[in-house]
């Protein structure tokens, strides 16, 4: 076996061990569906699929105006889906986060425009290394402000790439709370989570696109009206 497929299968294998599409609950995890946020007088929701909801629960963590961010499951019909189903794809579900956020300290504009750069828009049924089409990118819009908003951003996208960008941008449905033990996976278990963010090559996309931006967004910008 020469040097390269030596290489390659060694990759293959972190990314099968890494990746949550394959990740069984570790023993002792609380594997019952986590508890749904309800959003606050004055509060705004945000839901987004980006593949892996470990990661792209991250990319909102710790912004102000973002009071929480739940990894769950959006944009199938069945209710109450498990983890291991919702990975099967036959679900339709996409892994997603859904965010709640004060619009008087972070704009939709900002929350948004960290998503953009937090995915790869072109990338169709999956996301990085995760593929499949409970992978897909995707903007589940709550109001016709947000629709406005996404299909503004995404034309400017394209208009920038040249290319079409592929993220699905549609009516939010049930939102349904993963399991527990999924909920701020990089704390409870952070060299699994950055060895499979590594392994999966996220960051190194993320920074082919959007250069400096990758990762980041006008997330503390003002509310402004959508015209």
């Amino acid at each position: 076996m020469n040097a390269k497929r030596v290489t390659l299968t060694a990759i293959g294998l972190i990314l099968l061990a890494g990746s949550p599409a394959r990740a069984s609950a570790p023993p002792g995890a609380d594997t019952s569906p986590a508890p749904l946020p309800l959003a606050r007088p004055g509060e705004a929701t945000a839901t987004f699929a980006g593949g892996c909801f470990w990661c792209l629960e991250t990319a909102f963590e710790g912004v102000p105006g973002i009071r929480v961010v739940t990894s769950g499951y959006c944009g199938g019909a069945e209710k109450r889906p498990t983890y291991e189903e919702v990975g099967s794809g036959r679900t339709g579900h996409a892994e997603s986060v859904q965010i709640l956020f004060d619009p008087r300290v972070v704009s939709y504009a900002g929350v948004l425009e960290r998503f953009w750069h937090n995915i790869d828009p072109f990338s169709a049924e999956g996301q990085f290394c995760d593929r499949g089409h409970q992978y897909r990118s995707a903007i589940f819009v709550h109001d016709d402000a947000q629709r406005r908003l996404a299909l503004k951003t995404k034309s400017q996208i394209e208009t920038r790439f040249g290319r079409k960008v592929v993220t699905e941008i549609v009516s939010a449905g049930a939102f349904w709370p993963a399991e527990v033990y999924h909920q701020d996976f990089y704390l409870k278990d952070p060299e699994r989570y950055h060895s499979y963010r590594e392994g999966c090559g996220r960051d190194r996309r993320l920074r082919e696109l959007w250069g400096k931006d990758a990762g980041q967004g006008a997330a503390a910008s003002p509310a402004t009206p959508v015209k």
